[in-house]
């Protein structure tokens, strides 16, 4: 990669770390104010916010100023709809966790994604109420604010604690519950941007959930750039045009999922 277009990586990572932060300190305010929440479908555990709303419509007009001829994939539905990754497409998340934002009050999280030819090349989650935002990619690295992140350290499935959803759990899903017992401790968050937080920064070696592609967009490119896997449950390719069941681990880990649940 030519000096030229590590210029333009960075200083699109440094233009949405902007971004980010001004969404953050404004939902930071809204936390504890009153916040309008409605059910998707008539689903009470489907929640969105004006937040959310509102969240989206400003990224998505601060990516199409920016960059014109993008494509947008995000949540609730003010983006385009793909057949395809060719060119810049752009992934928005506008809140993460919305029940945790609205009855936690905590561990929600803002994420914006880049792909090129699909192919990721920048990635942005934003810890509202930690004030962190992770942020880079594969040819500039990855940093916790201004502080670059080590790669985590290769453990097995019996060292690893594993980050799953509980829905899934409690359902059965998917070798879950295996999952669950064989792994060292396992955890429950509810949004997958602070699950991949705790990947980011060590906390914990895999995570395994149903994700929609706005949800894993940006821990896919940062997770990869440290080293981790990402593919399906049975080890493949994700379509990052719709969901998927998704294994991001360390290479030992992830090899022993994959096969365990083959067999």
């Amino acid at each position: 990669m030519t000096d030229s277009q590590l210029k333009e990586l960075n200083d699109i990572d440094q233009m949405v770390c902007q971004w980010l932060e001004e969404l953050m300190h404004q939902a930071r305010e809204l936390v504890q104010s009153h916040v309008d929440v409605q059910n998707k479908d008539g689903n009470a555990r489907n929640l969105v916010t004006n937040v959310d709303r509102e969240n989206e419509c400003w990224l998505d007009q601060k990516i199409r100023t920016f960059n014109p001829h993008a494509k947008i994939i995000s949540e609730e539905g003010f983006g385009d709809h793909l057949v395809d990754m060719d060119g810049d497409v752009w992934f928005v998340d506008p809140i993460d966790g919305t029940m945790n934002f609205v009855h936690e009050h905590t561990d929600f999280a803002i994420m914006v994604a880049l792909y090129r030819d699909g192919k990721p090349l920048l990635g942005w989650i934003a810890d509202v109420m930690g004030n962190d935002i992770h942020h880079g990619g594969p040819a500039i690295g990855v940093q916790i604010n201004q502080q670059k992140v080590p790669a985590t350290p290769d453990v097995v499935l019996s060292q690893s604690i594993l980050m799953l959803s509980g829905r899934c759990l409690v359902a059965g899903d998917y070798g879950y519950k295996t999952l669950a017992q064989k792994a060292l401790a396992f955890r429950v968050i509810g949004s997958a941007g602070i699950a991949f937080s705790y990947l980011l920064k060590g906390q914990v070696n895999g995570y395994v959930s149903k994700l929609m592609p706005w949800d894993v967009a940006a821990g896919r490119v940062l997770a990869e750039s440290l080293g981790f896997i990402v593919t399906n449950l049975d080890g493949q390719a994700l379509n990052m045009l719709s969901s998927n069941t998704v294994l991001v681990a360390t290479y030992s880990t992830h090899h022993e999922i994959v096969t365990m649940l083959k067999g």
